[in-house]
């Protein structure tokens, strides 16, 4: 017996940043989890996953994460994927520099 599919984001890393990136539904790359396409058939989230996979001058090891449908979006299910959304953990930049700078705005 199989198992039944789960839900499920393409991320990747940006080539060029380096920043964890999400596959939107426009079939164009966000640093926010939020905004990922949300795939719930396997059929559809493989070739996603293989467009991704030919990407490579825009992105680096791309691949399927488990993710559930949230009132904002997609949420992570896994701590792993969780702990990608953060952004760095060494120092301030990315994500975490572009929320420190929103927050001093506002």
């Amino acid at each position: 017996m199989s198992r039944s599919f789960t839900p499920k984001v393409v991320t990747a890393n940006d080539l060029r940043l380096g920043d964890v990136v999400y596959l939107t539904q426009s079939g164009k790359w966000s640093r926010l989890h939020g905004e990922a396409h949300l795939f719930t058939d396997e059929d559809s989230a493989n070739a996603a996953l293989a467009s991704a996979a030919a990407q490579s001058l825009v992105v680096v090891g791309a691949y399927l994460a488990d993710a559930k449908a949230g009132p904002h979006g997609p949420e992570p299910v896994h701590f792993r994927e969780l702990f990608r959304t953060r952004g760095p953990s060494n120092y301030a930049h990315g994500k975490q520099a572009d929320l420190a700078a929103a927050q001093k705005v506002a």
